[in-house]
C-alpha cells in the first residue's frame, strides 16, 4: 500500500489571502488524517507565502500523539532556515529540494554532474540526517540521477513526477513515465525508499502505479485541494488513498 502524505501548502496560501485564520490548517490536517492518509507534507518557503514557520510548530504539536505513524514531513531548500526549522520538530521525513527562494514551485531534482555541488549537497544530507528520521533527494525522472543520489548517502529519492503529468494531459502515458520507471527501479534496487510527487491526480496515477516498482510514498497538494473544492476535503482524501493502492 502506497502512503499518502497530504501537502497542506495550497490551504495555507487561501488562509493566508485574509487576515482571519480561515481555513485552519490544524483542521484540515484532522479531516486528511481521519479520512486515512498516512502524514502530512508542508513547505515553509521564506517568503512565508503559504506554510509559515509557526505552521510547522503547531502541526508538530498537534501531531505528538499520532506520530510516527502519522508521519510529518518537511520539504526545502537546506539552508541554515530549515535546518533550524527541522531541528527544532524533528520530522519522520524531510525531502531536501534543489529550489532557490525565489522559484515559483520544484520543478527539477538536484543535479549531481558538478563535483562541488554534489558535495555540498552530500554534506547537506548527513547535516539534515543528524535531525530528522530519514533525508529524501528530489530528483530528476532520470536514471542518470541514481548514482549521484546514492553516493550522496540519503535515505532515498522523490521522483519528479511534473513532467510526466504535463505529458500525461497531452498525450496519454509518455516517454517521461519509461524515464520515471527506469529511476524508480534503480532507487529499488538499491535498497532506499521511492517516493512520487507533483501535479499527480486521480487521473494520472494509475498508469504511473502500474508502471513503477514499489513506491513508499505519494506527497500530493495542489491537485487534490482542487478536486476538495468539488467533492471536499475528506472525500478527496479517501479517493487519492484509494487510487494509490
Amino acid at each position: 500500500m502506497v502512503r499518502l502524505s497530504v501537502n497542506l501548502n495550497k490551504v495555507a496560501l487561501l488562509r493566508n489571502s485574509r487576515r482571519t485564520g480561515v481555513p485552519d490548517l490544524l483542521a484540515f490536517a484532522r479531516i486528511a488524517h481521519e479520512a486515512g492518509a498516512d502524514g502530512i507534507t508542508v513547505h515553509p518557503r521564506p517568503d512565508q507565502r503559504h506554510i509559515r514557520d509557526d505552521d510547522v510548530s503547531a502541526l508538530a504539536e498537534w501531531m505528538k500523539p499520532l506520530r510516527p505513524t502519522f508521519e510529518l514531513n518537511i520539504e526545502g531548500y537546506p539552508d541554515d532556515r530549515l535546518f533550524r526549522i527541522v531541528s527544532a520538530v524533528r520530522p519522520e521525513q524531510c525531502t531536501l529540494v534543489p529550489d532557490p527562494p525565489s522559484a515559483f514551485t520544484s520543478e527539477e531534482g538536484w543535479k549531481f554532474d558538478d563535483r562541488d555541488a554534489a558535495i555540498r549537497i552530500y554534506n547537506d544530507v548527513a547535516r539534515f540526517q543528524a535531525v530528522s528520521g530519514r533525508v529524501i533527494l528530489f530528483i530528476d525522472p532520470d536514471p542518470t540521477a541514481v548514482r549521484g543520489l546514492i553516493e550522496s548517502g540519503a535515505d532515498g529519492a522523490e521522483i519528479y513526477t511534473g513532467s510526466y503529468a504535463a505529458e500525461h494531459r497531452a498525450n496519454g502515458p509518455s516517454r517521461t513515465l519509461a524515464a520515471a520507471a527506469l529511476a524508480a527501479r534503480a532507487v529499488h534496487v538499491a535498497g532506499l525508499r521511492v517516493n512520487v510527487g507533483h501535479d499527480l491526480n486521480l487521473t494520472n496515477l494509475p498508469d504511473l502505479i502500474s508502471a513503477m516498482p514499489p513506491i513508499a510514498e505519494a506527497s500530493i497538494g495542489h491537485e487534490l485541494t482542487a478536486d476538495a473544492l468539488v467533492m471536499g476535503f475528506g472525500p478527496a482524501v479517501a479517493a487519492y488513498k484509494a487510487a494509490l493502492g
